[in-house]
């Protein structure tokens, strides 16, 4: 039964990323088309983390109340719709509006990832979180290849297909999707007072929570510098090496493979043998170096050679981080953790462009490597301190996969799993 719904929403996330990253390369070609400029497709492009910022947190919450399913459910049909207007769309304003409404909409991620955790147990869950890296990659390595097919027909057929896909996601969750939170948890939940769903005080309680607080900023400043990467990246390779199109987006593809492989064949191996704190501390730091390294590839076998690295240091630290967070609180807050969590992430992929950008255009091409492997690599002695030295416990743990000092018991099975 937990395998036949780690499947569904496995597919179900695959099917989302398909929907959205199906138009995502073609969005500048739409603006073009309405008489955008470079400016106000930059704005364009930050209008759906910004939105997703706000939004996720509240779906998480509102999930944690109402059932992960029917959020799931109206947060796909709101992406479907986002994607109608963009097909529809012939004035910019409309573009920014149908922006709004997927990042709205966009925040479900969270709410796949409190499912998961619903599901599993802790010794089980990394590798279970895998499988939401993994339908990532999947869907940024076909959706990109399937809109490029499409566009031949017009720049807004992708964005039909991307609405047919999220319709038909909606439907299958409503039909195939078994609810995660039992009766007794929802109505527990439902009984608690309501607090606001975004709020300066409950981000503050959440940083100065011992676990919670550090692993949110490790998610911060590495999500900062793995977004300076993906977001100048074609840009670079472009100043750098000087790269076609047709070759920039097989490397691309290159990545999501390596991606793919990772979450599916690596990360339940090294949970199993692994503390999460360990493989925070190690992955972080191959990342920062992989990082820095790239900044300075000089060609494209080097490039090559040097991705399975980045794949590995950036795939790991992202989901090991969402699964030390999910265990970091009780049942009852997972989908508001993850759901802040989310927003943290669409934070940084606003500033990151124009970052990378302004690095690139005033500093050097080797400027944005340098730069998010120099950020990355301050999260290594952070990690070490905030994660791996307590009273109790003078080093990261290689030998139990929870991350507990030898003297710990197990925590008990909760009663409000669902079988």
């Amino acid at each position: 039964m937990k395998d036949r719904r780690l499947a569904i929403i496995f597919a179900v996330v695959l099917v989302d990323m398909l929907s959205f990253s199906i138009v995502l390369p073609l969005l500048p070609y739409l603006a073009v088309e309405v008489g955008a400029s470079e400016t106000q497709i930059g704005l364009l492009t930050a209008m759906y983390p910004l939105a997703q910022m706000f939004a996720a947190p509240l779906l998480g919450r509102l999930s944690d109340r109402v059932g992960r399913k029917p959020v799931l459910v109206i947060s796909i049909i709101g992406t479907s719709i986002g994607f109608v207007v963009l097909a529809l769309a012939r004035l910019l304003p409309i573009l920014f509006v149908s922006r709004f409404i997927d990042g709205v909409t966009g925040g479900n991620i969270s709410v796949a990832q409190a499912y998961i955790a619903d599901v599993t147990d802790d010794r089980e869950r990394g590798k279970a979180l895998g499988l939401i890296g993994a339908a990532f990659g999947l869907g940024f390595i076909l959706g990109p290849l399937t809109g490029g097919l499409l566009s031949g027909f017009g720049y807004a057929v992708p964005a039909w297909a991307g609405a047919c896909l999220a319709a038909a996601n909606a439907l299958a969750v409503a039909l195939f999707v078994p609810e995660s939170l039992s009766a007794e948890a929802r109505s527990r939940l439902a009984a608690r007072p309501k607090r606001r769903f975004i709020n300066v005080e409950g981000l503050r309680h959440s940083l100065a929570h011992p676990r919670v607080g550090p692993l949110l900023s490790i998610r911060f400043f590495t999500s900062l510098s793995f977004a300076i990467f993906e977001t100048s990246f074609a840009l670079w390779a472009i100043a750098a090496l000087g790269i076609t199109a047709q070759v920039n987006g097989m490397v691309l593809a290159y990545v999501g493979v390596l991606s793919v492989f990772v979450q599916l064949f690596l990360i339940g191996r090294l949970t199993a043998r692994y503390s999460d704190d360990t493989l925070i501390l190690w992955c972080v730091g191959i990342a920062a170096v992989s990082l820095a390294v790239w900044g300075f590839v000089p060609g494209i076998g080097l490039l090559v050679v040097l991705m399975p690295a980045l794949s590995l240091g950036l795939a790991v630290t992202n989901t090991i981080v969402t699964s030390a967070l999910s265990k970091a609180v009780g049942r009852d807050e997972v989908g508001g953790v993850l759901g802040l969590q989310a927003s943290i992430m669409s934070f940084t992929r606003i500033p990151a462009p124009v970052i990378a950008g302004l690095l690139i255009e005033r500093v050097s091409v080797w400027a944005p490597g340098a730069v998010a492997g120099g950020v990355a690599g301050l999260m290594v002695p952070y990690a070490y301190v905030k994660l791996c030295v307590h009273p109790d416990r003078k080093s990261c743990p290689e030998d139990d996969p929870l991350g507990r000092p030898p003297t710990e018991p197990a925590p008990p099975e909760s009663a409000e799993r669902n079988p």
